[in-house]
């Protein structure tokens, strides 16, 4: 059966993975393109619906993106945001210019049009998020205006008959109240989609997917032991069952005692029959990451010495046909693979891959999934809670939450103070309420006073935050006490610790992970 396809096309918005996530929480499939894609290619995938994201330009500026009209005559609904309105507005023959007054934060908008299918059910009086300097003044013939706000006279308007949509703020972030209606009125209601996108179905297509494709080959899992890797490997195991071996590389840059903690759930006295195989490579790895400070470079080391041990490890068990990794979507759009913004890093498993692979192919299950979505999966295939909500763990591990060079006594002291952060924060409770947390090793040294004498040790960075789709984050408010004795435990157990920072820095500007 064909997958129903909206598709977002990107203009080099910040949330642009957001409007993606926001889509499929209506139950309907869609991926990310650049706004460089073909008239042609959409034609051939045969959306049900597109939108059009935000961006940072200004749509009737010479070198600005844009798209030809001809993508609006295709006969496809069309859903411009923000940017997307205001191009769509200019193309069409609308005017577009600098506000009188820049909106943003969250602002009041009133519903002109009741009828409107994009406002159904939708408060006549409602807040949204608005980010915009430009505005759309006056509509492309056609149109009509649906909504507007104290500032902005055309906050939406619509072409009911074309089914050509534009709304001026952000329906996509949580800060727009009934966001999600309307994105959901859009999908549904213009573009009639079936909402049967599900995780029970995903994964039974998957497995029949996974079965053909692989037939009598042998198959090579990545397996790390975090979530995304570990749903990958079970259900590579229930598709192929013993033609699986998982591998599992302990490169010396995992939390503490984690090295063990996956082999007593995944290795031969686990619960599952992955063929498991434990690589101990730790010094292998600290020697190729010597005197490597720039974070770009660490990434692609690593990504490239993981390749080189699975194919050292085919060898020893023979032929293998294929590589498994645990790819999630946001691996592929940050690494500058899907959509139009710039790369934000890349991943071990996506931008990190060497030019030579010694396999015949790579299979990438959760390659579609956001992170939530991979959850959903992993209780789909019958993986215990436990395991399907754990922290989440980057492929690179403490190689991107140390900066600068890594060496095994930084490991060390990130290790423990990590270990103390992670133990205080579920004993005070907020293991139920944060996103994620961990503790990370700064480049910086100071002068401190321990027991009367002078130090000049590291400063460990804490970070915690509140995330749905970790796409987007806010720091955690972590009370103060419990702040206070995680420092005062690290800094008294830690050796090589003599300050402690508490990073309050939201996603975006920031990255999660520290690198």
């Amino acid at each position: 059966m064909k997958r129903e396809l909206v598709i977002v096309l990107d203009f080099g918005g910040q949330y642009n993975q957001l409007v993606a996530r926001r889509v499929r929480e209506c139950n309907v499939y869609c991926e990310i393109y650049s706004y460089k894609t073909s008239l042609e290619k959409i034609k051939e995938m045969n959306p049900k619906g597109i939108i059009l994201t935000g961006g940072p330009n200004s749509c009737y500026e010479a070198d600005s993106p844009t798209y030809s009209k001809e993508l609006f005559k295709l006969g496809i609904p069309v859903l411009g945001l923000c940017y997307g309105a205001q191009l769509m507005m200019h193309v069409l023959g609308g005017r577009v210019s600098r506000a009188d007054v820049r909106e943003y934060g969250k602002t009041k908008v009133i519903v002109d049009k009741a009828d409107s299918k994009i406002f159904e059910n939708v408060s006549k009086e409602t807040i949204c998020w608005m980010s915009h300097f430009d505005t759309i003044f006056e509509v492309a013939p056609g149109f009509e205006r649906t909504a507007h706000t104290a500032d902005c006279p055309v906050a939406a308007a619509e072409n009911e008959a074309e089914k050509l949509y534009a709304i001026q703020f952000h329906p996509e972030v949580l800060h727009t109240a009934e966001g999600t209606k309307m994105l959901s009125n859009f999908v549904l209601g213009v573009c009639g989609c079936a909402g049967d996108w599900r995780m029970d179905s995903f994964v039974e297509e998957s497995v029949r997917q996974i079965r053909e494709k692989v037939g009598k080959g042998k198959v090579l899992c990545a397996l790390s032991g975090g979530v995304d890797s570990s749903v990958a490997a079970v259900l590579l195991s229930k598709a192929v069952g013993d033609q699986l071996t998982c591998v599992f590389v302990d490169h010396g840059l995992l939390r503490k005692n984690e090295g063990d903690e996956v082999e007593a759930v995944f290795g031969p006295e686990g619960n599952y029959n992955l063929n498991f195989i434990r690589v101990n490579a730790q010094e292998r790895f600290y020697g190729k990451l010597a005197g490597v400070e720039e974070p770009e470079k660490k990434r692609k080391i690593i990504g490239e010495e993981f390749i080189r041990v699975f194919e050292e490890e085919a060898k020893k068990i023979g032929a293998v046909d294929f590589l498994v990794q645990g790819t999630i979507y946001p691996d592929v759009v940050e690494s500058g693979l899907g959509g139009e913004s710039a790369v934000i890093k890349s991943h071990h498993n996506v931008g990190g891959l060497p030019d030579y692979v010694d396999f015949k192919e790579i299979i990438e299950p959760l390659r579609d999934l956001f992170k939530d979505e991979v959850r959903k999966a992993g209780l789909e295939l019958g993986i215990p809670e436990y395991l399907v909500f754990r922290q989440p763990f980057p492929g690179p591990g403490l190689g991107i939450r140390i900066i600068g060079e890594v060496t095994a006594e930084k490991v060390k002291i990130v290790q423990d103070a990590d270990a103390i952060y992670r133990e205080e924060m579920d004993a005070a409770g907020m293991n139920k309420t944060v996103g994620q947390y961990f503790a990370a090793l700064t480049n910086m040294r100071s002068v401190g006073v321990m027991g009367d004498e002078r130090t000049y040790d590291y400063a460990v960075a804490l970070r915690a935050v509140n995330t749905i789709d970790f796409m987007t984050a806010e720091a955690a408010e972590v009370p103060y006490e419990v702040l206070q004795k995680v420092m005062s435990r690290i800094i008294n157990e830690v050796k090589g610790v003599n300050r402690v920072f508490y990073d309050l820095t939201s996603k975006p500007p920031g990255t999660i992970e520290f690198e």
